[in-house]
């Protein structure tokens, strides 16, 4: 097993859902021992905490609290860039409507407003995406043969696509050998806004002049009452602020 190959491994274990359940077992464990007020303790500690993590309120907040904020694209950022660069987020491979890998939603989105841009600015347009690390070793094709096949239907022909990349650091460093041969060093970053924080700075040791074109900001979606009850979305969103918030913290040492 190579070394990346752990990293989703690592994260499942300390990211939720695992973390709090895992503490909520440790707690059951103490009562069997017969520690029955510390073990409670620490299994209500487990069940609150996980009830919130998957409050879409609480997800947002984390978004403003642990990661560096960024800001929507202006006009005139996007003129002085040479090319716009959507980072993927995944696939699906199975789609049995499709008969083939469709994007994932994050990925999807991404794709989309990479395309929005490219038909308002004319800048030539990339992808970077391979097969992650958490699907290393199966069948599943590289994003980028998704990526591509779903910009024809938008209308956006393809013109630099990296399919090597298992992570954001490999992503800006194969798309650098790439656009580099035709000079293109300042470009427009696409991808969520909660991953633009590690993007940018791996795309920026990789050498590129980073101008940030985040999509799928964290905001609230429902009436307040809503907001505050767990739902998967909610879950998932948390899930995701906290991973990279642990991925930054690991990138920047």
């Amino acid at each position: 097993m190579l070394p990346g190959e752990l990293k989703p491994i690592l994260a499942a274990l300390v990211l939720p859902p695992a973390a709090p359940l895992l503490l909520a077992l440790l707690g059951l464990l103490l009562v069997a021992r017969r520690r029955l007020r510390s073990g409670l303790a620490v299994a209500a500690l487990a069940v609150v905490g996980l009830w919130f993590l998957s409050c879409h309120a609480v997800a947002v907040w984390l978004a403003q609290a642990v990661l560096p904020q960024v800001e929507p694209l202006r006009p005139e950022q996007l003129a002085r860039v040479q090319a716009i660069v959507v980072l993927g987020g995944g696939v699906e491979a199975q789609a049995p409507e499709y008969g083939v890998a469709q994007p994932s939603t994050f990925t999807l989105g991404r794709l989309r407003y990479g395309a929005t841009l490219a038909r308002r600015s004319g800048k030539p347009l990339a992808f970077g995406g391979g097969v992650g690390w958490a699907s290393s070793g199966t069948d599943i094709p590289p994003e980028a043969q998704t990526a591509e096949r779903t910009l024809q239907e938008f209308g956006v022909r393809l013109r630099w696509s990296d399919s090597r990349s298992r992570d954001t650091a490999e992503n800006a460093r194969e798309l650098r050998k790439v656009l580099a041969a035709d000079g293109v060093a300042r470009i427009a970053l696409v991808t969520d806004a909660w991953h633009m924080p590690r993007s940018m700075l791996e795309f920026g040791r990789a050498g590129f002049e980073v101008v940030p074109a985040p999509t799928g900001f964290p905001v609230p979606k429902n009436r307040p009452l809503i907001e505050w009850l767990p739902s998967g979305e909610g879950l998932g969103l948390s899930r995701q602020v906290l991973r990279e918030a642990l991925g930054l913290w690991v990138a920047r040492l």
